[in-house]
């Protein structure tokens, strides 16, 4: 399990998962559908009950969780631990705005850009994502050419696309500072087989990582 010392200090328990850690027991997380959505945890919410890309909660000690096995998962917490969120974020999430949807939901919980801190957790890299042209425009039309830094040019019709950049950009979009946002360097999910699933290299047999979090539970 891969901790962020930015998730630490909000004392908040989290962790990236790698090939092998077991899912939590006890974890709340959505059937995900590459869309918008929001599920808002509850103690019996379960596995796959709700359709989502997004999961938050208030609740203490409650493990809220999203799966991947390429795209980016971030994991979100308020600086005082008392509201989580968990976020799938493919290419098709992103363009359509799961990050700022995720980061909305919290919003409109009363709580300010200020007070949030963001993980960037492990996803295919750059160097192993290549795209087509209808995908560079789906991401130009909601960046614009904020996200140029995001592609490469490799050959005709395609670009090696950054991902991570582009979850990045939407928390600054959303009113982050550079300082709140974090990332596991170096994981690229294709690249480190020993480590992570990933559907670009082991295709329909790929297993899932599972990245949790769970607002902090008050000392007495």
């Amino acid at each position: 399990m891969i901790t962020h010392p930015l998730l630490d200090v909000c004392g908040v328990v989290h962790g990236f998962g790698t090939k092998s850690d077991r899912e939590p027991p006890g974890v709340v997380r959505p059937r995900q559908v590459h869309g918008v959505a929001v599920m808002r945890a509850h103690r019996d919410g379960g596995v796959g009950r709700e359709d989502a890309d997004a999961v938050v909660s208030d609740v203490p000690g409650l493990v809220v969780a999203v799966v991947t096995a390429d795209c980016v998962p971030l994991l979100v917490s308020v600086s005082a631990g008392s509201r989580v969120a968990a976020i799938h974020a493919g290419w098709r999430g992103l363009v359509a705005g799961v990050v700022r949807s995720g980061l909305g939901a919290l919003f409109e919980d009363g709580v300010c850009a200020s007070e949030l801190r963001v993980v960037i957790g492990p996803h295919i890299g750059p160097c192993c994502y290549e795209v087509d042209a209808p995908v560079l425009d789906a991401v130009a039309a909601r960046f614009g050419r904020e996200a140029e830094p995001a592609w490469r040019a490799s050959r005709a019709g395609h670009a090696q696309l950054d991902l991570g950049l582009l979850a990045r950009l939407e928390c600054l979009r959303a009113g982050l500072e550079t300082g709140a946002i974090g990332a596991i360097e170096g994981s690229c999910t294709r690249c480190d087989a020993e480590r992570f699933h990933s559907y670009r290299r082991d295709g329909p047999r790929a297993g899932r990582l599972v990245h949790h979090v769970a607002a902090r539970v008050p000392t007495a």
